[in-house]
């Protein structure tokens, strides 16, 4: 029968090589590198570990501090810095380092938490100090490029005490607070309605130069074209009374009865108006001969002309009424 004590004994001393043997090794990944401390104080010789893989230490004595290799990112919250144009102008920047000296840094800050929170102190007042002295078109526009490099000295200063190395400094945004953001807005809405009220004001002065213009224009073509129409009209009527005159001359009876045609066509037409003459007035001298002369009565006693009186009923069947 086996000894229950002796197998005890042997599980208990498997399980102290088993923890001996996982504290003496640590492994190392490849983003990572690894500080060797005994108690607490650097290996000489062999303190940083760069190379990844599976390495060994004395268990119990020795301790690993991993520390990450590749580069780290740095976020600040945004800030107010006052340019040197008296203008309060927010921020929101970022940085990006890496360490370089792993035993400066673990003595210096221990962690990158710690490390963080001292970088972005200096991140900070490296801000204020290189962007007070520039102006606010500077940081907007001009010279951002270069204040980004002014800021990046001046904190990897802060940061080779540390053991890192900034790599770069970037300022992600750089605003008017919203407070002088909406009074600028509003000014400049102002302004805008200004020059807009100006260009409508200098349009419609153009617009009534232009109807001036214009009308100024209409009544001269009308004028000209009232007297061009009134010369040519001028112009007809004299050719039309040389051509009556003409007429006239060559036959003159013929013309009369033209005429007179002409004087019954217009004045012989039905309507509402009424005309009361007598049938021996000369507008109908042609209705009783052709010529228009009318027949002379035979000389009487005396050697003159006598026409008998008519009676009043004969003149009153003789006169001619008509609508």
């Amino acid at each position: 029968m086996k000894n229950p004590i002796g197998g005890l004994a042997a599980l208990v001393i498997l399980i102290g090589l088993l923890i001996v043997g996982m504290g003496s090794v640590f492994t190392v990944g490849q983003t990572q590198q690894a500080l060797v401390l005994r108690f607490g104080e650097p290996i000489s010789g062999r303190a940083l570990v760069t190379t990844p893989g599976l390495h060994f230490k004395i268990p119990f004595i020795e301790t690993v501090t991993l520390l990450d290799n590749r580069i780290l990112d740095l976020e600040t919250p945004k800030q107010e810095v006052l340019a040197s144009d008296n203008n309060r102008i927010e921020v929101d920047a970022f940085l990006r380092y890496r360490i370089v000296d792993a035993l400066r840094f673990y003595q210096t800050v221990g962690t990158i938490q710690r490390a963080n929170n001292q970088l972005g102190s200096v991140l900070s007042s490296a801000l204020r100090r290189v962007l007070g002295e520039a102006t606010m078109l500077q940081i907007v526009r001009e010279g951002r490029s270069n204040l980004m490099v002014s800021i990046r000295d001046l904190v990897n200063a802060e940061a080779s005490r540390l053991g890192a190395e900034v790599i770069d400094v970037r300022i992600r945004r750089a605003d008017l607070p919203r407070q002088i953001s909406e009074r600028i807005y509003n000014r400049m809405q102002t302004e805008r309605a200004r020059e807009a009220a100006e260009f409508r004001a200098q349009g419609s002065e153009q617009a009534q130069k232009i109807r001036a213009r214009a009308d100024r224009d209409v009544v001269v073509l009308r004028a000209e074209a009232q007297r061009q129409a009134d010369q040519v009209r001028g112009e007809g009527d004299a050719e039309r009374n040389r051509v009556f005159a003409e007429a006239y001359n060559q036959d003159p009876q013929f013309f009369s009865f033209y005429r007179s045609m002409q004087a019954y066509e217009t004045g012989l037409k039905g309507g509402d108006t009424r005309l009361i003459m007598s049938p021996n007035s000369e507008f109908f001298r042609f209705f009783g001969q052709s010529s228009g002369i009318r027949p002379t009565a035979p000389a009487g006693n005396g050697g003159t002309n006598a026409t008998p009186p008519a009676s009043p009923q004969a003149s009153n069947s003789n006169a001619l009424q008509l609508r």
